[in-house]
Formats: C-alpha cells, sequence, structure tokens
C-alpha cells in the first residue's frame, strides 16, 4: 500500500514495478515476483473513457491480478475528469475488485502524465497534459473526489515537455498527491539520453517546500535494487520504480542478482513458465502469440542459439507451438 509520509508506514524504502503497456500483465508480474518480488506493481494503462464504455470488460483484463503478486495500484489515464471521478469512485469502493473477481482492493490509483508516446500526446492525454495544467488540475481534483481519501492517489510523469521545466513538478506537487513517481527525462528525450538524476535535488526541494507529505519516487535507468538503493541513498528520496530493466534481469528484485548465473535451461524454463501461465490465464491464448514473442528477448538471451530460437518462435502460430519449440531445443542440451 502506498502510503504519505505523515502516517509513518514506510518505515523501509519502496521497489516498485514500473507501469508498462502490454507488458506488466497479471502473468509477467506473477513470474517477476517469483524471482524477486517488488514491494507494489503497477497495472498496465487502463484509459478510463473506455473503462467507462462498451470496451469495459476488455479493459478489465488488465486489471485482473493473482493473490501471489505484490499489491496492485491502478494506473489510469485519459482525458474526460467525469470519467475519471467514475472510474475513481469504483476503484477506491472497491466494486471494479469485486467485479473484476478479486478478493482484495488495489493499493492505489495513480494517474498517467508522463508516457510520451506521440499517438496519446497529440491528443492531450498522458504527458500532453503537461500542456494543460487546467485539465490536469482537474482530473487530480476529479479523481481525489471520487476516491474520497479511501485508496492513495499518486501521479506518474516526467520532467517536462520539451525541456526540463522545474514550474511543471511544483505544480504537480501542489495539487499534493500522495506519491509522485519522476521519469527523469523529458518527453521529447523519451529513453534515447541519460536519466536527469541531478534533477532530483532540486524536485526534493520542491517536495519539501509545497508538499512535504508526498513520497519521491525515481525512475528511469535504474535496473536493479542495488542500483536503486544508491540513488536512495544518494538523493534521501523514498524508492525507486524499475521499467526497463527487467528486460535485462527478471531477478531485478532480488537482493542479489542472479540473471548472469541463470543457465540456459534455466532461462528455456523462466519463459516456459510464463507460457504455461499465459495458457491458463488467457481467454484465447494463440491470439497473445505475437504478444508473448515480445517477452522471448528478455528469457531468450545471453546463450549459444538464443537468436535462432527466438527466430524459430517468431514464426509459430500457436501458443502449444511455441512450448514444443522450447521443449524441444531444451531436450538438445547438454546435462549438466
Amino acid at each position: 500500500m502506498i502510503a504519505s509520509k505523515s502516517s509513518n508506514i514506510n518505515t523501509k524504502p519502496l521497489f516498485i514495478l514500473a507501469p508498462m503497456d502490454d507488458v506488466t500483465d497479471t502473468v509477467f508480474r506473477q513470474v517477476i515476483s517469483a524471482c524477486g518480488k517488488p514491494d507494489l506493481c503497477f497495472s498496465e494503462f487502463v484509459n478510463v473513457d473506455g473503462l467507462m464504455s462498451a470496451g469495459r470488460k476488455s479493459l478489465q483484463r488488465k486489471l485482473e491480478r493473482f493473490e501471489t503478486e505484490p499489491p496492485l495500484v491502478a494506473h489510469i489515464w485519459g482525458l474526460n475528469p467525469a470519467n475519471f471521478k467514475k472510474a475513481a469512485r469504483q476503484l477506491a469502493s472497491g466494486s471494479l475488485a469485486q467485479e473484476i473477481g478479486l478478493s482484495t482492493n488495489y493499493a492505489g490509483i495513480d494517474l498517467n502524465m508522463g508516457c510520451p508516446v506521440r499517438a496519446v500526446t497529440k491528443i492531450g492525454a498522458c504527458s500532453g497534459l503537461i500542456k494543460n495544467r487546467a485539465l490536469a488540475a482537474e482530473i487530480i481534483a476529479a479523481v481525489k473526489d471520487g476516491n474520497r481519501g479511501r485508496l492513495p492517489v499518486s501521479v506518474k510523469t516526467r520532467l517536462g515537455f520539451g525541456e526540463i521545466d522545474p514550474s511543471w513538478t511544483e505544480f504537480i506537487l501542489k495539487q499534493g498527491v500522495d506519491m509522485l513517481s519522476i521519469h527523469l527525462r523529458t518527453v521529447k528525450e523519451m529513453s534515447k539520453v541519460p536519466a536527469h538524476f541531478e534533477e532530483l535535488i532540486r524536485i526534493k526541494h520542491q517536495r519539501d517546500q509545497f508538499s512535504p507529505n508526498t513520497l519521491l519516487i525515481a525512475n528511469g535507468d535504474i535496473g536493479n535494487i542495488q542500483q536503486g538503493q544508491e540513488i536512495i541513498k544518494r538523493y534521501n528520496i523514498d524508492g525507486v520504480m524499475i521499467g526497463r530493466g527487467i528486460f535485462t534481469d527478471p531477478f531485478a528484485f532480488s537482493s542479489k542478482t542472479q540473471w548472469d548465473d541463470v543457465g540456459t535451461s534455466g532461462r528455456i524454463g523462466l519463459f516456459r513458465k510464463h507460457l504455461v501461465l499465459y495458457k491458463a490465464w488467457a481467454e484465447n491464448p494463440d491470439k497473445g502469440v505475437k504478444r508473448l514473442n515480445k517477452y522471448a528477448k528478455i528469457y531468450l538471451s545471453g546463450f549459444d542459439g538464443a537468436k535462432q530460437l527466438r527466430e524459430k518462435l517468431a514464426l509459430v502460430s500457436k501458443l502449444d507451438d511455441m512450448l514444443t519449440e522450447l521443449d524441444s531445443f531444451a531436450t538438445g542440451l547438454p546435462v549438466m
């Protein structure tokens, strides 16, 4: 559970799995949590305008969670404040979790004001809200109104749009959110330049001045909790969020990074576990084959024949065929 600093609940730093659309679904979170459990996970991106439409059922899949996972924060985006308010009310009351069939409610509500993808920024959503502060404030107020203090409300954003803009982080902090997760790049920079960790000095000063109870979380270029601990100590912040770092180390949340020591059979076995879990969860597993192949590079790398195996998997259209290819490759491995 996210907790503001005033509650004295968080006595240790938070290590969080970042929201990544088409990546951080319940299956991936289960696999990663078995390798090293984050304190919190964020869901995929859930559009509140779609959630309040005929597309509601398909979007609810993005909010599903298994009991073995860490607490889940619902990561939402959109443009209509009224729909944000409705979504917040349903999330906070537990009615949405109950509708999906969850036995426990979400750990918080997070507002996406940081996604830099052109398709959403051009309509003014997500990081596009950096250019429309009146709407950003209205959305935060709508969520708070619908939430009524029942769940922590947080914002994930960037340093600015075209350039680093100190007034933006000040603006967000003045809205009095429970947690601010800051990707330490601008929208224009995407992930093409190193993260600006030095900006944490300024942002922490702003936090202490304008909203001292807001938790401050750093995101960007953090590959594992060991690196995260260094950042937390150096800048005296409340936690870190790991995103793309998980792609090169599924054990990023482990107390000791183990990925370099995992052999070929171990890497194949972890991907096989992912596929089996997905097969049990998905309504139509074969429709997810293309998506599943996106994960292949995470698991199937760093050993002889990895590229060729990924290429074979990319040619199949059924999940069972993916499992067959994996098993066939593993059968030819030498016994250790």
